[in-house]
């Protein structure tokens, strides 16, 4: 009888522990989300402030009784924010596209194909990561002027269709792929560029997906070389359209405002992460896995 009441002193104690700890763990995760989601709330409720309510709360308030949406009305209408989304969208797009091929193939040739110097030219690839993208703004600057192609298209993109380490995180997926199912593909009679296409890429999926949507996000929020490399409000994006806002829209001073156009243009990203963060993680995690 004894024992018995041990043993349950003991379970009960491994219980309370163990509730203990669980209780811990969601309380700092529960701070740490609200930490995290604060300047979004922060964000969206300034946006839905009059812009007289907003200057007169000498203690900054954290909710509102009268929200309305004129701020997303003027944002559009103070400057072609709707054209900025366009041409953001068509730079996404395009850069996205060409830089998936370059990535997919690159990474291909990395890993499946033989050639002489293979180790040696991957070994200077890589090297590549350690040199700041900062330093290669003006040699890129200075190319695109060179060939006449400030203001266009063109020139937005092609500064940003390869990456070396996707180029990396891609080839290491590609080279985990069993040699022997790429050995009997060719005994089979398939081009290389066939199992790409019917083997490697489908069942690289995840990583790829992870790599477009990465893409997106860095495409859609970059900000330095659109700014450099365009003087032409027919060529701006997004990132341009908030300074455009700030400086000869609504002012400097109208922050809810600002608020909104920043809103406007977060929503989409928020979106395509709330939809495909599986797809993320598991294309993070598979490419940081060897074997």
């Amino acid at each position: 009888m004894d024992k018995r009441i041990d043993y349950a002193k003991i379970e009960k104690s491994a219980n309370a522990k163990e509730t203990t700890r669980k209780a811990v763990i969601y309380v700092m995760l529960t701070v740490w989300a609200v930490m995290v989601l604060f300047p979004f709330y922060w964000m969206l409720l300034t946006s839905v402030k009059s812009y007289s309510a907003y200057n007169s709360e000498y203690i900054p308030q954290f909710f509102t009784l009268s929200p309305t949406i004129q701020n997303y009305i003027d944002v559009f209408t103070s400057v072609p924010l709707a054209d900025y989304l366009f041409n953001t969208l068509v730079f996404t797009v395009a850069t996205t596209a060409i830089m998936l091929v370059v990535t997919v193939l690159a990474a291909f040739a990395f890993a499946r194909l033989d050639f002489r110097g293979k180790n040696i030219v991957f070994t200077i690839f890589l090297s590549l990561m350690m040199i700041p993208s900062e330093l290669v703004v003006i040699t890129n600057f200075v190319t695109i002027t060179n060939l006449d192609l400030r203001n266009t298209f063109m020139g937005l993109i092609l500064p940003s269709v390869t990456s070396v380490f996707y180029i990396y995180l891609l080839r290491e997926n590609f080279a985990q792929i069993p040699d022997e199912l790429y050995y009997a593909a060719k005994v089979d009679g398939t081009s290389d560029l066939k199992y790409l296409l019917k083997v490697l890429i489908p069942i690289c999926k995840p990583t790829i997906i992870t790599i477009t949507i990465l893409k997106v996000i860095e495409c859609w929020n970059s900000y330095v070389w659109p700014r450099l490399i365009t003087d032409d409000a027919a060529y701006f994006l997004v990132s341009n359209g908030i300074q455009e806002i700030r400086e000869n829209g609504l002012g400097r001073e109208n922050i809810p405002a600002m608020m909104a156009a920043v809103v406007v243009i977060s929503v989409p990203l928020i979106v395509l992460f709330l939809i495909f963060h599986k797809k993320i993680m598991a294309g993070v995690s598979r490419g940081g896995t060897k074997g």
